[in-house]
């Protein structure tokens, strides 16, 4: 069963995530794959058959060449003799022109020594017509020099060198179309062969093409048959039917994943409909225990309110009773264990002017000098032009019992503790300093951060650590407020130094 549940999470993050084919994107990769495998037999029978067809243009291509030469043969003859029997540039200028295009025709043929016989034929008649065209041009020197007897012998032997290269050129041509015509044949059976090839490739690709229809239909259709069969099930009441498996991240699949879902779903919310009537039951029995609980909380409640209120008022008293008696050291030190609890009670979640607070800092080093035997050096430098500036409740005196607890109680020396608030540019600074056991960088790094939180709720502690007032400031400054602790390291000291937005933004305090 857990493996089925891993199986439906991995297809529905598969699913979320569209790593999937929908059903059209499947009929379309299969219609593209299908043409683009006829494009490419057809683009290769295609290829193949205009190679055949060039072959068969190239076949009487030598024959061609042949009969061109003996064309430009008979030129180069006709213009020779015109020249000679008229003696004019016209047809000078025709026998230079034919001289030179048959020269070109002839440098075409082959010269090298061969067992081929047709090659050796070209052979021969590029050897026979560099004689014939050197006894032709001299011949046009003897008529233009008007040496009758010597041209009319040039012309005679130039003549029989003449038909001489038609008849090697005739013979090579008619040897050659004979070769030429059974490599014809060879080439168009070649194609009726590629014809019957080219039929039986279209038949594979149409078998293949219905076996590929065959396959994705049934991809289709064989799950929905178990889904409905399954659903069926669900209609009749089944609700533990097996997970149905899933074979594509289609559409089917899809709702396949649904369905799985939504039975799982189904047999959940009975399971919890179960124990929810289970739950109820419990619930009744309980219910009047938790009304007497509640009635007991509220009274509980109203005696927390009531219990400091009466513990300031019963100091009152004594401090009353001692200013009667003339005990004056005792009425002034009730007088200021009053204010300092008064001091709580009142400014519970609220702020306070800065007065206020350095009064109640007052107040707290009195108490801890007549508990301690003045053994606390407490000095404070402040900018009366601040006394009325509002802060959070509650800031300095926790910085000033932290100061004694953690810093100078205990030390073996006279502990002194220094309070100064200042402005310094447009921003107010608020400095606590001791003398005492002082902190090292990784304790410091562990109080800024918040990690440093056990000490505070050690007897002595009022419950109100750095951290608190860490976050209470930058709550009231809106996270303008900046908390830094300074210290050489081990008993060397400590300062703790605030900085708080003024009237309007600048620069931060630094130490």
């Amino acid at each position: 069963m857990s493996g089925e549940k891993e199986q439906l999470g991995v297809r529905r993050a598969l699913i979320r995530k569209g790593r999937y084919l929908t059903l059209q994107q499947k009929l379309t990769a299969l219609f593209v794959l299908t043409a683009l495998f006829i494009l490419t037999v057809n683009l290769y029978m295609f290829s193949v058959t205009n190679e055949m067809t060039g072959k068969v243009e190239e076949v009487y291509a030598s024959n061609v060449n042949l009969n061109e030469l003996a064309g430009k043969l008979d030129q180069v003859q006709k213009s020779m003799e015109e020249f000679l029997n008229t003696r004019s540039s016209d047809a000078m200028e025709d026998y230079y022109r034919s001289d030179q295009a048959y020269r070109e025709m002839i440098e075409r043929l082959n010269v090298q020594v061969t067992d081929n016989e047709f090659l050796l034929t070209e052979k021969n008649i590029h050897g026979l017509s560099e004689t014939y065209l050197g006894l032709a041009a001299d011949a046009i020197q003897a008529k233009r020099g008007r040496n009758v007897e010597r041209y009319g012998a040039l012309y005679e032997e130039a003549r029989l060198l003449y038909e001489e290269i038609l008849t090697f050129i005739y013979s090579l041509n008619n040897e050659q179309f004979k070769d030429n015509s059974r490599n014809y044949q060879a080439l168009v059976d070649s194609l009726r062969y590629m014809e019957l090839i080219s039929i039986a490739i279209l038949l594979l690709v149409m078998l293949g093409n219905i076996g590929l229809i065959v396959v994705s239909t049934r991809s289709v259709t064989h799950p929905l048959r178990r889904l409905a069969q399954a659903a069926d099930q669900v209609a009749g009441g089944n609700f533990e039917i097996g997970q149905i498996p899933v074979e594509s991240m289609d559409e089917v699949g899809i709702v396949t994943n649904t369905f799985n879902q939504m039975v799982e779903n189904i047999r959940n919310y009975i399971e919890q409909l179960r124990l929810t009537m289970e739950r109820e039951n419990q619930l009744k029995e309980r219910e009047l225990m938790m009304q007497s609980h509640l009635k007991d909380a509220q009274l509980k409640y109203l005696q927390a309110q009531i219990n400091p209120h009466f513990l300031f008022n019963t100091l009152n008293a004594g401090a009353q009773l001692a200013m009667m008696e003339e005990a004056e050291r005792t009425e002034r030190f009730l007088a200021n264990v009053a204010e300092f609890f008064r001091y709580n009670v009142r400014k519970n979640d609220k702020d306070a002017a800065l007065g206020e607070e350095i009064r109640l800092v007052d107040n707290y080093v009195y108490i801890l000098n007549v508990r301690f035997s003045g053994e606390i050096l407490f000095t404070k430098d402040v900018d009366d032009s601040l006394l009325e500036f509002r802060v959070p409740s509650m800031i300095l005196q926790p910085l000033v019992e932290n100061a004694f607890n953690y810093g100078i109680r205990n030390i073996g020396r006279k502990g002194r503790i220094e309070l100064s608030v200042y402005r310094k540019g447009q921003k107010i600074c608020i400095s606590v300093w001791d003398n005492g056991t002082g902190m090292d960088k990784e304790r410091i790094e562990q109080v800024l951060s918040g990690q440093a939180q056990a000490d505070e709720r050690r007897p002595g502690s009022n419950g109100v650590g750095m951290k608190n007032v860490m976050e209470r400031l930058r709550l009231y400054f809106q996270g303008q407020a900046d908390f830094e602790i300074v210290s050489e390291g081990i008993d060397k000291g400590l300062e703790v130094l605030i900085t708080i937005p003024g009237e309007q933004e600048g620069k931060p305090c630094t130490g």
